[in-house]
């Protein structure tokens, strides 16, 4: 074989593995080309959820309902980096924003126009500076200011790097708002619908009630601090509130039946164990009323670290031994609300 035909079989090989190497699902492409340059993240980086729908992450909102307590709400955005600068922008109030939840019965807390100019996130002490125009003051009532600041915090500090959350608007700090909120330094999240009542108390726990936008028929949980005599936060104090109902001015309920008595609490290898009876006799055959008493106490139980699961006993003994035989979800739900 004379040089020029080992010559062309060499370039027809090395055509062939170039044509193979450059095509795609699209077909074929350049070797070659800035604008599709790949941007490589390491899985390390992501400390979050992405959902299953390419793209989208599920992220954990804060709005309001019509009694003006803060609501989480969890909502899958478009997964960009920023993604905490994202999840403020998702909460601006805007005509398309209250379209999107009209039927959750909630509204914005972050006043419309407000623009977001800049965030800076110190992981090694998990500080978030988040700069605000000064359209993020046009808010008018006093509950409105510490919606407007818990809601901000609550959802920044969703994200594991974020601990705390400074304020800024044009760039500076405002040491004190409008109606007395003291942001001279940055605020960690305490005290989410907090029930005043006076001030014998030593700690608070929160407490999951429910919430319902009848128009819609849209249910919600609501959190909810309640300061107790308790010396420090327990598992115990907190769903002996969960169970006695929530404060009557809340305008909230529980999915707890009524006439259903809290006996105690055991917790062993992260699984909660509920002792209740039911006082007006049968035990219910409906297996939705026990999903709900459970994710009921499962949320409230959230707010515990060493609880991952919740059993229930009833006069102390399991569901099972008798003879209940429901599908059950006993793990501790992820989020409270989801649209």
């Amino acid at each position: 074989m004379d040089n020029k035909k080992i010559a062309l079989i060499f370039l027809i090989i090395l055509l062939g593995v170039t044509i193979v190497s450059c095509k795609g699902k699209g077909g074929f492409k350049k070797l070659f080309s800035k604008e599709e340059e790949l941007e490589i993240i390491r899985s390390d980086d992501l400390d979050f959820e992405i959902a299953e729908e390419y793209g989208m992450r599920k992220t954990i909102l804060y709005f309001k309902d019509k009694q003006g307590l803060l609501v989480p709400l969890m909502k899958k955005i478009p997964w960009e980096e920023g993604i905490a600068r994202s999840a403020l922008r998702n909460m601006i109030d805007s005509p398309e924003l209250r379209e999107s939840i009209i039927t959750t019965g909630l509204a914005p807390i972050i006043p419309a126009g407000t623009e977001i100019k800049g965030m800076t996130i110190d992981e090694d002490i998990g500080l978030c500076k988040v700069d605000f125009s000064k359209e993020v003051l046009n808010y008018e009532t006093e509950k409105d200011e510490e919606n407007l600041i818990n809601g901000i915090v609550y959802t920044l500090t969703e994200f594991q790097a974020i601990d705390q959350v400074q304020f800024l608007v044009d760039g500076e700090i405002v040491p004190v708002m409008k109606y007395g909120t003291n942001l001279s330094n940055p605020i960690k999240r305490e005290n989410i619908n907090l029930v005043i009542d006076g001030d014998d108390q030593r700690s608070k726990v929160v407490v999951y009630y429910k919430g319902i936008n009848f128009e819609e028929d849209y249910e919600y949980f609501v959190p909810v601090t309640i300061p107790t005599l308790a010396p420090v936060p327990n598992i115990y104090t907190a769903l002996e509130l969960l169970f006695d109902g929530p404060p009557m001015e809340l305008g909230l309920s529980s999915c707890i039946p009524q006439g259903t008595s809290f006996h105690g609490v055991d917790v062993k290898e992260g699984i909660a164990y509920i002792d209740i009876s039911f006082d007006y006799g049968s035990i219910p055959e409906d297996s939705q009323i026990f999903n709900d008493m459970i994710k009921n106490i499962g949320l409230t139980l959230s707010e515990f670290d060493e609880v991952e699961k919740v059993e229930l006993l009833i006069d102390g003994k399991g569901l099972e031994e008798l003879g209940i035989d429901f599908s059950i979800d006993t793990t501790i739900p992820a989020f409270a609300n989801e649209y």
